[in-house]
């Protein structure tokens, strides 16, 4: 039996950074061991007879070996094992206020990775507008519920900890499609809330220049650690380290750039 929770995970993971996210805000990051996996690589068949074959991640396995999957349910594992100090709200309108906007994250983290993985540059408004439109929702739900203040709430919450890692993803939006809120009464809320995420302590994990690099080929339309023609090495790869890579090219719709180009050749 293990001594500890164990998460596998990838390292860049927006769902697995959720669990350090709230870990953190707990002041428990030391009481769950992450297991990181190569998602170049063909799955551990130890890994995957522990899943039954899905190589979905993250996956939590508890000290006597049972295996938990989702990172919202992991995440609510984690609130009920580790229930001091919360995270979640314990108000039970509250609560339901909070899994509300957390419900909205699914289509919204959809509509950033479809737009992100887009290949037709005459598509790229109708993904734009699609994404606009969730956040100017997101920006009424917090009107609605908190319209002076900071967070959905007083503090950086659950749903906090659920949308703060796509915020940091769509770093690939910024910089492979030039997408950015307008400054609009419209998105006025959500882009203080946004930016209060980003910036809060708990969750550091990540950095733009790593997200950007290690998203190079989801900007090109392959996700997961698929290899794009052309290419032996996918941009997720450990080796070279993101920081001694190059920037990739801003410009996917023009520029393919090839392994030797983006630094993946050691």
């Amino acid at each position: 039996m293990a001594d500890k929770p164990i998460v596998y995970h990838i390292p860049v993971c927006p769902f697995s950074q959720r669990l350090e996210i709230v870990l953190a805000l707990k002041g428990l990051s030391e009481a769950v061991e992450f297991r990181v996996v190569d998602i170049t690589r063909p799955r551990d068949p130890e890994l995957l007879r522990k899943t039954r074959g899905t190589t979905a991640l993250p996956v939590l396995e508890t000290e006597d070996g049972r295996i938990i999957k989702e990172s919202l349910v992991i995440l609510g594992y984690i609130e009920d094992r580790f229930a001091e100090p919360p995270v979640a709200r314990r108000d039970p309108y509250e609560r339901a206020v909070e899994r509300m906007l957390i419900a909205r994250e699914g289509p919204f983290t959809m509509a950033g990775y479809l737009f992100v993985m887009n290949q037709d540059e005459a598509e790229r408004p109708a993904h734009r507008d699609k994404l606009l439109a969730l956040y100017r929702d997101i920006d009424g739900f917090l009107v609605e519920h908190n319209p002076d203040g900071t967070w959905l709430f007083d503090d950086f919450g659950l749903a906090e900890a659920v949308f703060t890692p796509m915020f940091m993803r769509f770093w690939f939006l910024d910089y492979y499609e030039d997408f950015d809120l307008p400054d609009e009464p419209a998105y006025h809320r959500v882009r203080r809330w946004r930016e209060a995420c980003l910036a809060h302590p708990a969750a550091q994990q990540v950095s733009r220049e790593e997200i950007v690099k290690l998203y190079y080929d989801y900007a090109l339309g392959a996700g997961n650690g698929a290899l794009l023609p052309g290419r032996s090495r996918s941009s997720f790869v450990f080796e070279p380290h993101w920081r001694e890579r190059p920037w990739p090219p801003r410009d996917k719709y023009a520029t393919r750039a090839g392994d030797e180009a983006l630094g993946l050749v050691a």
